[in-house]
């Protein structure tokens, strides 16, 4: 496998094991079992928030403690991420799959079966760090797989993951509301993840190769690129408007507009089937029209939906319930192309173990964390507002983008 700069062709370090392939079935299968991973690492992320109302009975907690949840999550998340090339580097791209799925079933196991509040927030932390593994070696590995000019569509495959696990979350909620507790549902998605990390484990293709270590010196590199540092930012708005928002929406409307639990939650679920089907139309953009114009549109249209929650009357956030995330998710299928864009092949995994750990960091846990803040002082709406005002500016910034790497690179066997 070669990328090409300029007039010469070098060789992609640490990806010589795998053969770019157009967009087939041989090559997207293996990203099929990759989006079933994710979707079990993404819903272990998100699956306290449909609970929260009950779970803040239960603990006795307040909207910021429960928000705290998500930071800590996005703690771990956080520093996992930003030292899982250490980990893919001496393990392979696919054995850091497979352990990171492990470990995660095991944190939700430990936290079902948790017998007071710090033990949780220790589980959570757990959890976050087991998950943040998954994300550089799942890039790199499509990536690899798939020829860079569908890039895009390869990725809005994967991205279907987290928005199957935004509708099924708050079905899988009610249905444990129901008939048993939040802890049954953490201990059964636990123990899935296991067995998807094993099956993985035995037969996953893809990632056979290693990948680079923050220590070296093309991290210190990237480091000085600004868009490096931009995609950073606009990774954390893009969080800010999925998961940020998702975390912290079943409180806002129980708690200060005053709807019952079941009928929000039923709304946030039905809300996100529109999620598969706008991620693929947002990879056909982004191949389309250039990552760039995509991320940029895609937060003009959800920073107004956004600023929409907060400002308007009931009646009219039912609506914007639907709008929102339909909007938001177009973000992720541009966002790694541009990514992915921005180093060569063997770079990869050390551009996102940099950009998306500040992402989640701010987006799903700050941007929680404020939310519930705000809302203990008596406006969640307002908290809404300013996430909504802020996604509006990345539409702004997303102009500055450059892609050194886009439509460069060539696979040949």
């Amino acid at each position: 496998m070669t990328f090409a700069k300029g007039a010469e062709s070098y060789p992609a370090a640490g990806a010589s094991r795998e053969t770019g392939a157009g967009f087939s079935w041989d090559g997207t299968g293996p990203v099929f079992f990759l989006a079933l991973l994710f979707f079990l690492s993404f819903t272990a992320r998100i699956i306290l928030a449909p609970f929260l109302p009950t779970i803040e009975k239960d603990l006795g907690i307040s909207h910021s403690g429960a928000g705290l949840f998500f930071f800590l999550v996005s703690a771990g998340y956080f520093f996992a991420l930003v030292g899982s090339g250490f980990v893919s580097s001496l393990l392979t791209h696919r054995r850091t799959l497979s352990l990171s799925c492990a470990f995660a079933g095991l944190a939700l196991l430990a936290i079902s079966y948790a017998s007071n509040l710090w033990s949780i927030r220790l589980g959570l932390i757990f959890l976050g760090a087991a998950t943040g593994l998954y994300m550089p070696s799942a890039i790199a590995t499509i990536t690899a797989l798939i020829d860079s000019s569908h890039w895009g569509k390869a990725l809005a495959i994967h991205e279907i993951a987290p928005n199957l696990a935004f509708i099924f979350v708050p079905l899988i909620a009610e249905l444990f509301l129901r008939w048993s507790s939040w802890r049954a549902a953490l201990g059964l998605l636990g123990g899935l993840s296991v067995i998807a990390a094993v099956l993985f484990a035995l037969r996953g293709r893809g990632g056979e190769f290693a990948g680079e270590s923050p220590a070296s010196g093309s991290f210190k590199a990237l480091l000085g690129e600004p868009s490096v540092r931009l995609m950073a930012t606009l990774f954390g708005l893009g969080v800010s408007s999925t998961l940020g928002i998702f975390s912290m929406l079943p409180l806002y409307p129980v708690s200060e507009r005053q709807m019952e639990q079941s009928w929000v939650n039923t709304l946030i679920a039905l809300s996100r089937v529109s999620g598969p089907f706008m991620v693929l139309g947002a990879g056909w953009a982004s191949d389309r029209l250039g990552p760039e114009r995509t991320i940029a549109g895609t937060f003009v249209l959800t920073g107004v939906a956004t600023l929409a929650l907060g400002l308007l009357p009931s009646p009219w956030i039912l609506l914007f319930i639907f709008v929102q995330p339909a909007l938001a998710v177009c973000f992720f299928p541009a966002g790694f192309a541009a990514l992915a864009a921005i180093a060569p092949a063997g770079s990869r995994n050390v551009v996102v173990s940099f950009t998306v750990p500040f992402g989640f960091l701010l987006g799903g846990g700050a941007v929680p964390a404020l939310i519930g803040v705000m809302g203990d002082a008596g406006s969640f709406a307002s908290g809404f507002s300013l996430v909504g005002f802020l996604i509006l500016i990345g539409g702004v910034l997303a102009f500055a983008l450059r892609l050194p790497y886009r439509g460069r690179e060539k696979f040949t066997p």
